[in-house]
């Protein structure tokens, strides 16, 4: 062999030798790459199941105690304001968020009960209100009449009768009371009493529920009510730092970021530029423990993000799950230690936490998708 051939011969050798030992460095390269992705997954997917996890079990404690909450003649207690129709839907409509439904299953007989104390409670106007006590009437009005239109497919025979008769005069109310005569700014809106000259996010938003899910199942609402109950939430959007405000001029904070995407949502009002900004807010400042009616916001940002849904709902729904199951107590409630929401309790706390724990579960049929 010439020196020249020898020298060609070894070059070539050592380029095969280069080429072979980066093959094998590449290959060893995507196999540890494929390896670190597997275990990033398999990772992400037990970190997901033990939320899942924690969240079944909460919801298993919460309602086992609500459960003994109960007062003999059906109803829940909101603390200070006694035995309340408020407190009894958001109870009931907790037990049918985890798929529990009137006369079956082990919280059956309670849901019953307390259906039936809820429908001797409708005075001779329509209002869905505690004859004994009250804080804002509209509010128990709203959230009751939700649950009333919310649990009419559950039951059947005369109680089903009574559930829709009932609803149809609520939602005659909710709908008399927004046409009662206001200043502009307020139109569209609702406030604490059937006729009140201004309105407020807050009682809004329980009653664009209320009209929304009787709406769903048949009720007559007509659209121009919730075309200006829309336009109402729409102009208490603050321009800047994207929420809402309680009023028409008042400015944001979380939980009413939360409170506006909810009522704008259930209207069909998707991902538009009020709801996003608000979404935005709600991500730039997640809702801690020392946010004015925490509560509130656990309910209303959790429910408001998963209505949003997309990569908005993915960043907030780790975070919104655990800053609510950190705070159960072992036994199974959640203790308010806001002023006012202290005063409306355990069963308060409680309810609204579940409904917020619940909403992956999409057994109601208001707050799914």
């Amino acid at each position: 062999m010439s020196d020249h051939r020898g020298y060609a011969w070894a070059l070539n050798s050592l380029k095969f030798v280069i080429r072979f030992r980066s093959g094998l460095l590449q290959s060893a390269g995507v196999a540890v790459f494929t390896v670190a992705l597997c275990l990033s997954v398999c990772s992400s997917r037990c970190d997901a199941d033990d939320l899942e996890d924690r969240i079944d079990a909460s919801i298993v404690r919460a309602l086992s105690w609500l459960a003994s909450e109960q007062r003999p003649s059906g109803a829940w207690r909101a603390d200070e304001y006694g035995e309340s129709t408020a407190a009894t839907s958001l109870a009931m409509m907790a037990f049918m968020a985890a798929g529990h439904v009137p006369d079956e299953g082990p919280y059956g007989r309670q849901m019953t009960k307390g259906l039936s104390w809820v429908l001797h409670q409708q005075l001779e106007n329509g209002l869905l209100v505690g004859r004994d006590s009250s804080h804002g009437p509209m509010y128990s009005h709203g959230i009751t009449t939700l649950m009333l239109a919310e649990v009419a497919g559950m039951v059947d025979g005369e109680q089903a009768e009574q559930v829709r008769t009932a609803l149809e005069r609520a939602v005659k109310l909710i709908i008399d009371s927004q046409n009662y005569p206001r200043s502009l700014q307020h139109q569209g809106g609702w406030r604490y009493q059937p006729r009140c000259e201004d309105a407020d996010l807050s009682v809004t938003a329980w009653q664009l529920l209320a009209l929304r899910a009787a709406r769903d199942i048949g009720c007559d609402v007509p659209a121009d009510n919730i075309d200006r109950a829309i336009a109402y939430v729409r102009r208490l959007h603050v321009e800047h730092g994207g929420g809402f405000g309680y009023m028409a001029g008042h400015g944001a904070t979380i939980t009413r970021a939360g409170t506006g995407i909810v009522a704008l949502e259930v209207c069909g009002e998707h991902r538009t530029l009020e709801t996003m900004a608000a979404a935005n807010l709600i991500l730039t400042r997640p809702l801690t423990r020392q946010e004015h009616y925490f509560y509130y916001g656990v309910y209303y940002c959790t429910v408001g993000m998963y209505k949003v849904g997309g990569e908005e709902w993915r960043t907030a729904r780790t975070s919104l799950y655990n800053t609510t199951l950190d705070l159960q107590n072992p036994a199974g409630y959640w203790n308010p230690t806001d002023g006012s929401e202290r005063r409306a309790g355990k069963v308060y706390a409680t309810t609204l936490s579940v409904l917020a724990l619940a909403i992956e579960y999409g057994y109601l049929p208001i707050y799914q998708r």
